[in-house]
Order: C-alpha cells, then sequence, then structure tokens
C-alpha cells in the first residue's frame, strides 16, 4: 500500500501591492541605496579637490577671483539620480577622476536596471502557486482541511495500526470525525475532494490513475508506506513459483511498465497539465547572482579616488612654481579652499593671464578747436587713435 495525499489544485498567490520589489532580494535594494548615497558624496568630495571642476563663472571676466564648481551636494545627488534613471541631469563632468565616476556608475545602472527588468518579465509570465499542504506533517498540524480514508481499506488499517507519532495524531483526527471523513468508495472520497477543504488519503496506483484523468485533482506529498501487488493462490499450489518467476520476468523485461503507460497514461482522457503544484521558477535576484557589479563600482571609485589625488597634486606644483612658494604650503592652501562646504569660493591666491574680451577702439573728432595752445589759437588736426589690446599678469 503507497499512501499519498490527494487535493484540490493550488491557487494562484495573490497580487502585492509592492510586487515591483520582487525581482531583486532586500539585501539587494540596500545595497543599491547605499552605493547611491555614497557615489553622490564620493563625487561631490573628488569635484572640489580636483582644480579641472573649478570655473570662471563670467567667462567674460577673466581678470575675477572668482571661481564656481557645479557639483554642490545637491547636484552630485541629482546627477546620480538622473544617470541611475536614464534620463541626464544636465551636468557634465570635466575633470578625469569625475568622469571615472560617472563612467562606472554608468555601467553600474546599466547591469542593475537590465537586470531587475529582465528578472521582472519573469516574474510578471509566470504565475505563483500557493500549496497549503505540501506533507503529512503539514495536514496533521492543520485543522480546516479534514483528510480521510476509504472505510475499511488497507490506509486506513495502516493509519490504525501504525507506531509513528504523526501517523497516530492523524488517525485519532480520523476517528473523531469518522462521520465524516470515511468514505464508503474511492468514488465518493473523490467527489469530497473536488467539493473542496478535504484531502483523501488512498493507494497510489488508485491515486495516480484518478490524477491523471481530472486536472481539478492533484498529488500532494510522498509515499507514506510502499507494499506490493501479489496475486494469491491456495497453499501449496504448483502455480505460486511459476507465477511468482514470470512477474519478475516481466518486470525485468519492462513488460510491466509499458502495460502501466499504456493504460495510466497514453489513453485519450489523460490530463495534460503542467505541474502547477512546484514554485515558481522566477526566483529574486541576490548577491550570488549580481554581487560582482557591486566590486566593479568599488574598484572604480578606488581608482577614480587616486586619479583625484594625482591631479590635485599635479596643480599644487604647478601653483607652486608660479606662485615661487613650496609645495606644501601650496598643498595646504589648496585644501583649506576645498574643504569650505559652500557655493562659489575665492581662491586665496592665483596668478591669471588677463585680456580683453574685444580691442577697444577709441575714435577721436577730426578737428577740434583748443584756444590758446602754445600760447596761439588755431586748429590743431587730431589722428585716429587705436588702443591696442594688452596683456598683463595680476597678482591678488
Amino acid at each position: 500500500m503507497n499512501g499519498l495525499f490527494e487535493s484540490n489544485i493550488p491557487t494562484s498567490q495573490p497580487t502585492r501591492l509592492f510586487s515591483f520589489m520582487n525581482p531583486l532580494a532586500v539585501e539587494i535594494w540596500i545595497y543599491v541605496l547605499a552605493a547611491y548615497v555614497s557615489v553622490s558624496f564620493t563625487l561631490f568630495v573628488m569635484a572640489r579637490f580636483s582644480p579641472y571642476e573649478w570655473n570662471n563663472p563670467h567667462p567674460c571676466h577673466q581678470d575675477s577671483d572668482i571661481v564656481e564648481n557645479q557639483f554642490s551636494v545637491s547636484n552630485s545627488f541629482w546627477f546620480i539620480t538622473g544617470t541611475f534613471l536614464r534620463q541626464g541631469s544636465g551636468l557634465n563632468p570635466k575633470a578625469t577622476s569625475t568622469r571615472i565616476v560617472g563612467g562606472i556608475w554608468w555601467f553600474f545602472t546599466l547591469i542593475i536596471i537590465s537586470s531587475y527588468t529582465a528578472n521582472l518579465a519573469a516574474f510578471l509570465t509566470v504565475e505563483r502557486m500557493i500549496t497549503p499542504i505540501e506533507s503529512a506533517q503539514d495536514l496533521a498540524e492543520q485543522t480546516e482541511i479534514a483528510y480521510g480514508t476509504l472505510e475499511g481499506g488497507s490506509t486506513m488499517t495502516f493509519f490504525r495500526d501504525s507506531k509513528i507519532g504523526i501517523y497516530q495524531k492523524m488517525w485519532r483526527f480520523m476517528e473523531s470525525k469518522k462521520n465524516t471523513v470515511f468514505v464508503k468508495s474511492y468514488e465518493e472520497g473523490i467527489n469530497k475532494v473536488l467539493q473542496g477543504n478535504y484531502a483523501f488519503l488512498m493507494e497510489s496506483t488508485m491515486l495516480d490513475y484518478a490524477v491523471q484523468r481530472d486536472c481539478n485533482l492533484t498529488q500532494i506529498g510522498g509515499l507514506l508506506d510502499s507494499k506490493g501487488y501479489g496475486i494469491a493462490t491456495p497453499k501449496g499450489s504448483p502455480w505460486r513459483d511459476k507465477i511468482s518467476l514470470a512477474i519478475l520476468e516481466l518486470q525485468e523485461k519492462g513488460v510491466i511498465q509499458i502495460l502501466y503507460d499504456k493504460w495510466w497514461k497514453n489513453t485519450g482522457d489523460v490530463c495534460t497539465r503542467d505541474d502547477k503544484s512546484k514554485e515558481s521558477k522566477a526566483n529574486a535576484l541576490g548577491v550570488e547572482n549580481i554581487g560582482g557589479v557591486f566590486v566593479v563600482l568599488l574598484c572604480g571609485l578606488a581608482v577614480a579616488i587616486l586619479v583625484a589625488i594625482l591631479e590635485f597634486c599635479w596643480n599644487s606644483r604647478k601653483n607652486a612654481q608660479t606662485d615661487r612658494q613650496s609645495l606644501c604650503s601650496e598643498m595646504a592652501e589648496e585644501l583649506r579652499f576645498a574643504m569650505r562646504c559652500h557655493g562659489s569660493r575665492q581662491r586665496p591666491a592665483l596668478r591669471r593671464s588677463c585680456a580683453r574680451c574685444s580691442p577697444a577702439t577709441t575714435y577721436v573728432p577730426a578737428a577740434l578747436d583748443l584756444p590758446h595752445l602754445n600760447g596761439e589759437g588755431g586748429v590743431l588736426p587730431m589722428m585716429d587713435i587705436k588702443k591696442s589690446p594688452i596683456s598683463y599678469d595680476v597678482d591678488t
């Protein structure tokens, strides 16, 4: 005797309000949020330390000592947000270090968004099912779904005589409700299953036959007990050994399996259904799936920080030579300037090559009365004077 469960097919899992978050595991969402904050602050800090991100907000006034950095805290977060959503932000990094940060963040968002979109499609197209009962223990630990067997059958005898605790518990439940859970025939038990809230325990051979022909039925759990069928003969019958040898020969040649497939599965009324009792193959992506992209992001940020340090040192060395001061004092001065966390800043010391936006032209009248010039009255011819641009250095 093979004891199995038979019950109604599982129902679909109800849709949740935030089902769109299912494609990624919870830890991935937390890591993405941490990466968003970390990259935004890294971009802000490197933009302040890199000299190539500071620009004159008024190009026509080249003698101005006011320089401006486009990557404030709010703009840094806005740039990272815009690129993460594939929309852009209107801000473009100029320094090599900040461009490395932007590039590695674009690669990170490409992988994350692509993985999320692909897995979201799987979650939307694959139906996830709810199976309330999956084993004998699940059935024994609940009372909403009744269960029973064929009255007087081998399955009933198995539960009545069992010494296993879980089966004894199930027998006590069935015995307490024997007027409603035991049935007179297999057909009656199957009809009770179809009516709902009832599981029918029966021999696996009969169960398999019924499930193959009714798509509203499903088999739950594994074998509770294993026994074989036999052909009874009178005691001392000479046919017993011959029948046993014939059955063994049919098993070895596979004839019994062929007959089973012919009469149980290869009939016209076989139910060809998908195995909906199995859990959906669409699973949330975890660290083991896309964790490598976070490693790539960290490596890219490390390279960007190294490049930002080199940019800072190179610019400080160049300014130290121009201003004729020591490298340490120049670097200290630049650090004090970069650590001021306000908007536009005026540098403490700059040397600029200043030129007019356009050459100024002054026109003088052709004739001008200048009385008493050299003690004489008269008219002196005047020349047109054109002022040429002058380039000069200003120390501030």
